[in-house]
């Protein structure tokens, strides 16, 4: 059962759904490895995970999308 933390962040990302669909997909992979992980759900811990993907590639589309990820958890009014 997802938490009302999850859930919130989950809520707010549907706003993206058809713009960013790409950076909504990371996004949900990232509360999943956590939720699966029993990791508590945070825009820190969700932020460095963005990080460790950006230090990582090389790719330039994928380092939009990525960054984009970080634009839209950043923007997210609480700490999920």
């Amino acid at each position: 059962m997802k938490s009302k933390k999850e859930m919130n962040l989950l809520t707010f990302l549907k706003k993206y759904e058809e713009q960013f669909s790409a950076e909504k997909e990371i996004i949900e992979c990232i509360l999943i490895s956590f939720i699966v992980r029993d990791i508590p759900v945070t825009n820190k811990g969700i932020i460095s995970v963005l990080i460790s993907k950006l230090e990582m590639t090389n790719d330039i589309e994928q380092l939009d999308v990525l960054r984009n990820c970080l634009e839209i958890v950043v923007a997210h009014p609480s700490d999920c």
